[in-house]
């Protein structure tokens, strides 16, 4: 079994990020083992992290963008590519902007400093995911099929809509064809697409020194293509990146003709839904628990294990909490450790009568206490834990941004963090129509009814 690796020491570049154009300092620390790849935003409050996973992906136009609660970064997949290339699995990069350096547009100089850093292995076995099944994905004019393989090999078709320098390249990806056929390949565009990304903000940093631009037959670069099939490769090396979200190292034949991110993502996010499935069936297949209350909390216990979705009364049988404290009318989504809930905030609330009069705002303690709910339902996936309540422990960087009021659909968002035993901690994001409210890292004890 291979081990798990992550950098022997920190190494620091500074250059112009695609997007902003504005000057950004990135630096790649060493992790822990089975931390995976996190993004830290040094830049904001509190230092936001979020976890290279496609759970988190938040945006596809062009280039893969990441976010989670205030935090985003953009751009991330030449970076991911490199640390996949290079078999990299923890590592945490700091950032003091939304976006890594573009530096020349591919992922040569993120390896070299991987390369700067130095590898140190770590006693923890590497996870791999070898496919069980095909997958097939049609998204626009971009097709991709997935097929159970050793190791990761991609074979790639490249062209535009008017099949315009149409390319094909394949390769099994090890950490030696990353660094000869894959690393320097460049970013490449098509000159009637300019206006459209410079309207929109797109490439402020954007320049031949770091994009390859092609004008009907010719091709404009500050220095000569690096590889006869470098738009191609350069499609690949995006594959790679953005199939790294999996979490795991991938063993599969990718055959893709015009990728685009949303392809790629979408493949992933596929590839963990497949992954999951054994899990799931396992769970289904079991008997009931001995301690569980009766074999309608079982059933739901399936539901949260499978992320289905769960009305109010099916809320109720698992959680004790009623009138006028339930603070939960629905739960909409359920992925790992990560759950998202619906409270329709009404002016019959009875906190309203004096909370204010003639001006009634939620409080935000009861804010407070739907994050710690809806993170309390995670909790349930023991079935031991059915029926039990979340206490509050501790609420730590509380932050109320907006007020809440009657009318709204207030949007719980939790992740849950850390548990050990009956003890838990989440962070959690309240959000009215897309705007924050309130967030919160919270600390919970599950105790009997």
């Amino acid at each position: 079994m291979a081990q798990q690796q992550t950098l022997q020491q920190p190494s620091t570049f500074s250059g112009i990020g695609l997007h902003s154009g504005n000057r950004v300092t990135m630096t790649f620390l060493p992790a822990a083992a089975n931390s995976g790849i996190r993004f830290r935003r040094v830049d904001l409050e509190g230092k936001p992290e979020i976890e290279a996973r496609v759970e988190h992906v938040i945006e596809t136009n062009r280039s893969t963008t990441l976010g989670k609660a205030n935090a985003k970064v953009h751009t991330v997949e030449h970076v991911l590519a490199a640390f996949a290339g290079l078999g990299v699995d923890n590592a945490i990069v700091e950032l003091d902007a939304n976006e890594p350096p573009i530096a020349d547009g591919s992922a040569r100089q993120f390896t070299r400093m991987i390369d700067e850093a130095g590898l140190s292995a770590q006693p923890e076995n590497v996870e791999f995911y070898k496919l069980t099944q095909p997958i097939e994905l049609q998204i626009g004019e971009t097709l991709v099929t997935a097929f159970p393989h050793d190791r990761l090999k991609i074979s790639c078709t490249s062209a535009d809509r008017n099949n315009r320098f149409t390319q094909f390249y394949g390769l099994e990806v090890t950490p030696e064809t990353w660094r000869t056929e894959l690393a320097a390949a460049r970013t490449f565009c098509f000159f009637e697409e300019i206006e459209y990304l410079i309207k929109n903000g797109l490439i402020k940093g954007g320049s031949l020194e770091n994009a390859v631009v092609i004008r009907d037959d010719a091709i404009l670069t500050t220095e000569p293509l690096r590889f006869a099939e470098e738009f191609v490769r350069h499609k690949i090396l995006d594959i790679i990146g953005d199939l790294s979200l999996i979490g795991r190292r991938l063993c599969a034949h990718v055959v893709a003709v015009r990728p685009s991110h949303s392809g790629n993502c979408e493949l992933a996010r596929q590839t963990v839904a497949q992954l999951k499935k054994p899990l799931v069936a396992a769970q289904a297949f079991a008997p009931p628990p001995p301690n569980a209350k009766d074999a309608a909390a079982t059933a739901i216990a399936g539901i949260i294990q499978e992320g289905g979705v769960l009305d109010i009364d099916q809320v109720m049988k698992i959680l004790p909490h009623r009138y006028p404290f339930l603070m939960i009318d629905r739960v909409l989504k359920i992925e790992g450790n990560k759950v998202t809930a619906l409270k329709n905030v009404s002016v019959n609330e009875p906190y309203f009568q004096g909370h204010f009069p003639n001006h009634p705002i939620m409080p935000g303690v009861m804010q407070l206490e739907a994050i710690a709910q809806v993170a309390g339902i995670l909790m349930m996936r023991q079935a031991e834990n059915f029926g039990k309540i979340a206490y509050f422990m501790a609420a730590d960087d509380v932050k109320w941004r907006k007020p809440v009021r009657p009318g709204d659909a207030l949007l719980i968002e939790v992740e849950l963090t850390r548990t050990r035993g009956k003890i838990g901690r989440a962070r959690g994001v309240c959000s009215v129509a897309g705007e924050t409210v309130s967030e919160a890292e919270v600390t919970f004890m599950l105790v009997d009814a």
